[in-house]
């Protein structure tokens, strides 16, 4: 059974989504700000964190952070704030998902399911061979191959395509893809990750679909690891 913890300082909000948490089959345990938050994370275990940003003491933003230097717990988090600069903040910082209230309780749940499964299922671990559908990755060789044909790609291109694979499934800012990719002493701008996605998704031809834009923020490389 996975155990959540609810962090928000409306008793309102962490009776509801405990409610539909429960119902759902999950362990629940709460905190009314970031401070308890943090100080419950130390003393147990948590599957997945539900966070306000909006908080009393330590806002959600400070309090995943902190959390973050000592567990490596998924963290969806809900705000009243909707803009794209809140949601970029948030996965810059390390943040699985993001939902805007008012929500879908239900939403809510399905948004838990899929974190926990992405978290269960993981990134590709110590693998270096991998596939999906037609597309071959030889992270190792360093090699690609589409529908048995191998590619021919510019290093940036295969540098590019095999960070995205190994954070299979998670959201990445443009400005991460540069620090990691390009180096920290890069001078580009946005433009220069957009230029080699547009040249990566030619090179993957129909297997393009597997890098997913997400608007305003970055890519991610999407797809199931058996």
């Amino acid at each position: 059974m996975s155990k959540l913890l609810i962090v928000d300082d409306e008793i309102n909000i962490r009776a509801v989504v405990r409610e539909y948490a429960e119902f759902e089959g999950y362990e629940v345990d709460e905190a009314e700000n970031g401070m308890d938050a943090v100080d419950k994370c130390k003393e147990n275990y948590y599957d997945l964190i539900i966070m306000d940003v909006m908080m009393p003491k330590l806002d959600g933003y400070s309090a995943s952070k902190e959390i973050k230097k000592h567990r490596n717990v998924p963290i969806i988090m809900l705000s009243a704030r909707g803009e794209e600069y809140d949601k970029l903040f948030g996965f810059e910082i390390g943040v699985d998902d993001y939902v805007v209230k008012p929500f879908s309780p239900k939403e809510l749940m399905a948004r838990v399911k899929a974190v926990l499964k992405r978290g269960r299922s993981g990134g590709i671990g110590d693998r270096t061979r991998l596939t999906f559908e037609g597309l071959e990755i030889d992270l190792a060789g360093r090699e690609v191959y589409v529908n048995g044909k191998k590619a021919s790609m510019t290093p940036k291109e295969y540098d590019l395509l095999f960070y995205l694979v190994r954070n299979i499934n998670l959201a990445l800012t443009r400005d991460k893809l540069l620090e990691a990719v390009w180096g920290y002493d890069f001078f580009g701008d946005d433009r220069t990750v957009d230029t080699h996605i547009k040249m990566l998704r030619g090179s993957l031809g129909e297997y393009r679909k597997f890098i997913v834009t997400l608007r305003g923020m970055g890519y991610k490389f999407e797809a199931d690891v058996d």
